[in-house]
């Protein structure tokens, strides 16, 4: 029965929880940081499933309670209440099955961090610009709908407005778990407010999304690393303008995938505290060396999902905004809807949960669950 395969699937899963609940209260495992982070992450997932599980051991004692009475019981009453418990967890079984093998699939350890959230137009000069500026709206509303906050690291304005280029760094509940979709080429089709015969164009901007590294992920020899302070341009008062806030980190990095050794620039002008900017700048370097470092793990992903749902790969044309048409496509799950306005004002989770649910049974399919 498909019954009794999941539940041997499930052995030994109240035993594991105890085990790593009492690890993570071991002195000598919390002084292991990377340890500890990851038995805590395996905890929180451990506790879902044995949910799960335990909701659908009841439910399998229940059905076998129902038909027990259904069979000996010979009161109308009872055998009417006994149909009813039996209907309501035949009903839930299918669910609670697709949760638990959904939970028994090893999740993306990245899923649950903080992301760097990078835009920059692509072809399409000024209209480019203003389309990632369109974009930086877009998933900037949609994190405030999520109670995410979203912190702005580095930009550079287009001439027409929007921006070249523009870095955030979002932080919340499986921020790249969730954002980790949207890696790859946008395209827009409409007519530019710099165009003067009414033509519908076709520009484009990149979106990288990458999981925030932590301190212990990475490791940078700061001795190593060259500082320059400068003073902030654009609006912010006089202080932003006269004193030398702004910091630009220079570092040497061996890349081991390729044996090339590159430096690595970034500047950070976002507060006007130098200290917090050095913070973030050092943060955004962990962030892009541990980028690099995984790219293996995101090729690898790459060759193994056919639905290219969540590959991390940025040269990838993911979905189109026509304007004339008031139409959005996502070109990995061929979804369509014609709610343009509403989705470039953050309403993008339905989207979101389509890919998710892409994903998923993709996951499914290639577990043989």
């Amino acid at each position: 029965m498909a019954e009794n395969s999941l539940l041997t699937r499930l052995d030994g899963i109240d035993a594991r929880f105890e085990e790593v609940s009492t690890l993570i209260t071991d002195p000598a495992v919390i002084a292991d940081m990377k340890r500890y982070v990851r038995l805590t992450k395996e905890y929180k997932d451990l506790e879902r499933l044995l949910g799960a599980t335990r909701r659908y051991r009841t439910m399998l004692a229940n059905i076998d309670e129902a038909r027990e009475v259904l069979e000996t019981e010979s009161d109308d009453e009872l055998r009417q209440m006994a149909k009813d418990e039996l209907d309501e967890a035949t009903a839930a079984i299918p669910g609670l099955e697709e949760e638990i093998k959904l939970l028994l699939i090893p999740a993306d350890p990245e899923d649950s961090k903080n992301a760097i959230l990078e835009i920059r137009g692509g072809t399409g000069g000024d209209e480019a610009a203003i389309f990632a500026g369109d974009l930086y709206k877009m998933y900037s509303k949609y994190c405030e709908s999520k109670g995410w906050s979203v912190a702005v690291t580095s930009f550079s304005e287009g001439a027409a407005g929007g921006f070249k280029e523009i870095v955030m760094a979002v932080t919340g509940d499986n921020v790249y778990g969730t954002l980790k979709y949207e890696s790859g080429v946008h395209r827009v089709q409409r007519v530019p407010a710099t165009e003067t015969q009414g033509r519908v164009h076709t520009s484009a901007a990149t979106v990288a999304v990458l999981p925030e590294a932590e301190a212990f992920d990475v490791e940078i020899n700061e001795g190593e690393i060259k500082w320059d302070t400068f003073r902030s341009g654009g609006a912010g008062g006089q202080n932003v303008n006269k004193v030398e806030s702004g910091v630009r980190l220079r570092y040497m990095w061996r890349n081991p995938n390729t044996g090339v050794t590159e430096e690595i620039l970034i500047e950070c002008t976002e507060t006007r505290d130098q200290p917090k900017n050095k913070e973030r700048a050092l943060s955004r370097l962990r962030t892009f060396i541990y980028d690099k470092e995984h790219q293996k793990y995101l090729d690898d992903i790459a060759s193994r999902r056919k639905t290219m749902v969540s590959t991390g790969d940025r040269s990838a044309k993911i979905r189109t905004y026509n304007y004339p048409q008031g139409r959005i496509t996502d070109h990995r799950i061929n979804y369509t809807i014609y709610n343009l306005q509403a989705f470039v004002d953050g309403d993008i989770q339905d989207c979101i949960d389509h890919l998710i649910i892409a994903e998923n049974a993709e996951k499914l399919k290639a577990s043989e669950l």
